[in-house]
């Protein structure tokens, strides 16, 4: 098993990669002093687990993990940290992929043996929406049938605004791209809202979809999803990013390119 090992001070790299090679279970560890150096690394090269510094001065590591993810998916993460707990919690990042400095032999074991060992099936949330690769919105682990493609288009670009209100002639214009919003495609549209009302409502979660004053919005407080873990700094989220995003929509481009260039732990 080859880990890479990044952190811009260097007592505390050097330490890390000494701490990897007393493992039997990793053959081959590579330390990097700088994010850029990795990624240039990682053109021509691969490995195992990458264990990443979050706090570094030409980009942390939140962002450096999107860019391995992005370039070499199947590399896991696992985050070094100097912050309290109550600061991991503040970033949201789950239990499991992080460290906490100073680095302890058993700790950084434990999350590597974590990594590498055979996973349980998946438990999702009561409302879960998987935003990475293909679009899917699930309620208790199931796929929720929508009657309208549209429909559940509409609201993966409502999931994909993070609970900003969207008019609906934006939102009409990113569904139907060159479409004019005329009487008849306002009707149109209308259908398409209403087909997506009764969906939610006969799976019980009408909530969730908010209607006011010529616009509508998804109340993100009510549902769980990779994209929101991602950006919350979520190494499990990160670990299951792959570069792809909401495939089949045209507009998600946009968010793909974001989720690549602009994650930030701030």
């Amino acid at each position: 098993m080859k880990i890479l090992c990044v952190d811009d001070e260097e007592l505390v790299l050097d330490l890390v990669v000494r701490l990897c090679r007393q493992m039997p279970q990793i053959t081959e560890v590579e330390g990097f002093l700088s994010a850029f150096k990795v990624l240039e690394y990682l053109e021509n090269n691969t490995a195992n687990i990458a264990l990443l510094d979050i706090d570094m001065p030409e980009m942390n590591g939140i962002h450096l993990a999107v860019k391995i993810k992005k370039l070499r998916p199947e590399i896991s993460i696992i985050f070094l940290t100097g912050y309290s707990h109550y600061a991991v919690e503040a970033f949201k990042i789950h239990a499991d992929g992080y460290v906490m400095k100073p680095i302890e032999k058993e700790r950084l074991e434990s999350e590597i043996n974590h990594i590498i060992s055979p996973k349980a099936s998946v438990e999702y949330p009561h409302i879960f929406a998987k935003t990475f690769g293909v679009f899917d919105f699930l309620v208790d682990g199931k796929s929720v049938h929508f009657a309208r493609s549209k429909s559940k288009e509409l609201l993966a670009f409502l999931i994909d605004s993070q609970g900003a209100g969207v008019k609906r002639a934006v939102a009409f214009a990113a569904l139907y791209e060159d479409k004019l919003y005329d009487r008849k495609m306002q009707k149109q549209f209308d259908v398409v809202v209403h087909s997506l009302k009764t969906t939610l409502d006969e799976n019980g979660i009408s909530d969730i979809l908010e209607m006011k004053a010529g616009e509508l919005r998804i109340n993100p407080d009510l549902i769980d999803c990779d994209l929101y873990r991602l950006l919350g700094g979520d190494a499990r989220a990160i670990n299951s990013y792959c570069g792809e995003y909401m495939t089949t929509y045209y507009w998600a481009s946009f968010k793909e390119a974001y989720i690549d260039n602009s994650v930030t732990t701030e």
